[in-house]
């Protein structure tokens, strides 16, 4: 099968997974904090997507990236046309938990800034987007592949941390193989949590947004933040339909395999962090989105409602210098454009942290209400 052929196909399963989502979102609602990790319509369908996705990103490094842009900036197009009366908003998603106690500080959301760091032009970007951040009053974590195509210098990791940012954990390798057998995945378990170690991070973001939710309790971690309330545009497109953070218990009550870290020294679960905003790379290099429009529209709705506004922004995707981007780049002032109306309408109004201070809250949370 081309390439081409395989983004088309897989195009139409996420459509297809979204106008089920849509046709099930009113059926029922567990409370977040307690949600069941089942992924993708029975082992069947979960076995096709792992398929699907394996050929993918199998052939993915022998074709050119400009062409793979291409084609997904096509379908990306195309799926919108479909899905653009709902997306980026899931009816139903806004929906609290039981007993939900609402935000510290009596704060009406979280505001809760990410950022996956997938080459060397990203990593170069890093201090950039720390000092943009500084200077305008946020705070946000760094996520860096362990075993990718850069190296992290120990300088970098104990700059964000004195001032006040987080480092966490993208992937392994970020080569689209991390869930390709259950073997495979405890083996890069174990190095995925020397890293951790290492870094002293807490959480995990896999690359691609790929997932085995019951899988990722190998991991040493207080929270994963691969999933997202509605995303039909990812390769595992099926949301888990809220803007709040949930608990995933350990359906074995315990680490499996390893031993118990001193960053998570739980055993019982983890807490997930959905992303609530569309990523940068599919709003401004997918779909070529000229302004923010939609990132504030969305965090506006999530802020009526109470919620975690998660975004996920790549340093590899911003432009810095005032130059014309590139066909995989965006001004930089788009999202300080985005900053700015975050601060100026909603002043002392959020609850700008990290995630894994957002984790420590919500799992505190869970602790009170099964004790």
């Amino acid at each position: 099968m081309s390439a081409s052929l395989l983004i088309q196909a897989s195009a139409e399963q996420r459509r297809r997974v979204f106008k089920e989502s849509k046709r099930e979102r009113h059926t029922g609602f567990s409370s977040p904090l307690h949600e069941q990790t089942t992924l993708y319509g029975g082992h069947a369908g979960r076995y096709s997507l792992m398929l699907r996705n394996r050929i993918y990103y199998g052939l993915k490094p022998f074709v050119p990236q400009f062409l793979r842009t291409a084609i997904r900036r096509k379908l990306a197009m195309r799926l919108r046309r479909q899905i653009g009366n709902v997306w980026p908003i899931m009816p139903g998603s806004e929906r609290a938990p039981e007993n939900w106690p609402g935000w510290p500080g009596n704060k009406k959301f979280a505001f809760v800034l990410t950022h996956d760091v997938e080459s060397e032009a990203g990593l170069g970007r890093c201090r950039s987007l720390m000092e943009l951040e500084l200077d305008l009053g946020f705070c946000s974590s760094f996520n860096f592949i362990p075993e990718g195509s850069y190296r992290v210098p120990v300088e970098l990791r104990q700059e964000l941390t004195a001032n006040g940012f987080e480092v966490g954990i993208h992937d392994l390798k970020h080569d689209g193989h991390l869930f390709s057998s259950r073997r495979k995945f405890m083996r890069h378990a174990a190095r995925i949590n020397a890293y951790a170690r290492e870094w002293g991070a807490s959480g995990f973001r896999s690359g691609f947004m790929l997932r085995n939710l019951d899988w990722l309790h190998d991991l040493d971690v207080q929270y994963d933040a691969s999933t997202f309330d509605t995303d039909p545009f990812e390769p595992q497109p099926q949301g888990r339909h809220t803007i709040f953070p949930f608990w995933v218990p350990n359906p074995n009550g315990c680490s499996i395999g390893y031993q118990r870290s001193a960053i998570n020294p739980s055993s019982e679960g983890y807490v997930e962090l959905p992303y609530t905003l569309p990523q940068d790379f599919t709003l401004f290099v997918l779909l070529q989105e000229k302004t923010p429009e939609i990132w504030m529209r969305k965090l506006d709705w999530i802020a009526e409602h109470g919620g975690m506004a998660l975004v996920d922004v790549h340093p590899d995707y911003l432009c810095f210098d005032g130059t014309t981007p590139t066909s995989r780049e965006y001004p930089v002032a788009h999202y300080k454009s985005f900053l700015d109306h975050v601060r100026q309408r909603y002043e002392g109004a959020f609850w700008n942290t990290t995630p894994s201070q957002v984790a420590q809250f919500c799992a505190r949370l869970t602790q009170a209400t099964s004790s």
